[in-house]
């Protein structure tokens, strides 16, 4: 039986679906996401770095100073260009048509299931640019800690980002016996007036977070093997973020509210960058052939806020 299917998704029909994709970053639940960046963005952050707070009088005197924090964050325009042949798909979509169970969901269309399986692609991608992307090129867009000095937190970008070695030296990830000690050192570092922040994480990778448990699990604090969905992740009453893209010679410390990403969901489709756009198109009616061509368009970016909020343990 032919099969054929052709479909165009432009705009905002198109950033549902790449908002699915993206969405598949677990680092996004612990960042700042910004949703309508047609081209760049200006990220302010206003602190008062003399209080503006006085005893009351009947006179007006001007009182304190606020210092506004000014950043771009200039999301790359990427793309994915997939010529996949129907049948690599198409046998698993007919298996998950035929499930089983009276309770089991509505078989989904061929078209989502491709786009699902292109969502793949963009939630791995985008999941590892947001911390160790390098450059806003080649699919890439540059992220919080990428090598060198490419990262938004490492020095050579930015000065007043607080620096903490790692236990066993600068590039050295962590192990069982340090994890403990690094995050520790980073916390030391915290600037004081962001210690009590509500939205104040510690991000990790999967394996320091790993390493971590083991560790506290190791000095008899609690069974963390055993506390499934009910533990939620803290040291020394601050939320851990388990960030799958974080490298493992890296942690974070910083409020959510001052990490940044931006992408373009809402474009109509039209004008510089052409908003997100998806389209299959089915070559069997163009070359006879049983292949199908994936195509997206989409936008990200990271940026930081005020870089002496926040703490790099690397």
């Amino acid at each position: 039986m032919a099969f054929t299917t052709t479909s165009n998704f432009a705009g905002k029909a198109a950033g549902f679906y790449i908002s699915a994709a993206l969405k598949q970053a677990v680092s996004l639940d612990y960042l700042t996401m910004i949703e309508n960046v047609k081209f760049k963005s200006n990220i302010q952050r206003m602190d008062a770095t003399v209080s503006p707070i006085a005893a009351a009088t009947c006179d007006f005197t001007g009182a304190g100073t606020l210092a506004l924090t000014e950043k771009v964050l200039e999301p790359a325009n990427n793309q994915i260009n997939l010529d996949l042949c129907k049948s690599t798909l198409l046998d698993s979509w007919e298996a998950l048509q035929m499930r089983a169970g009276a309770g089991a969901p509505p078989p989904a269309s061929f078209d989502d299931y491709v786009i699902s399986y292109m969502g793949d692609i963009i939630g791995q991608a985008t999941e590892n640019s947001i911390w160790a992307g390098v450059a806003n090129a080649g699919g890439d867009f540059i992220g919080f800690t990428g090598a060198g000095a490419a990262g938004w937190l490492r020095n050579g970008n930015d000065a007043t980002v607080n620096q903490a070695v790692l236990t066993g030296g600068a590039g050295v990830a962590p192990v069982v016996g340090t994890i403990i000690a690094d995050i520790q050192a980073g916390l030391d570092a915290v600037p004081a007036a962001v210690i009590g922040k509500e939205d104040l994480h510690i991000y990790l990778n999967q394996k320091n977070y790993q390493l971590y448990i083991q560790a506290i699990s190791a000095l008899g604090y609690l069974n963390a093997y055993n506390m499934q969905g009910e533990y939620v992740p803290m040291f020394n009453g601050i939320k851990i973020a388990v960030c799958n893209g974080l490298q493992n010679a890296a942690i974070v410390i910083a409020e959510k509210s001052n990490l940044f990403f931006g992408t373009d969901l809402l474009s109509d489709g039209t004008g510089i960058g052409g908003g997100p756009r998806i389209t299959l198109l089915d070559m069997a009616a163009l070359d006879g052939s049983d292949n199908m061509r994936m195509v997206a368009r989409y936008s990200a970016g990271t940026q930081t806020g005020i870089g002496s909020d926040i703490v790099l343990v690397s």
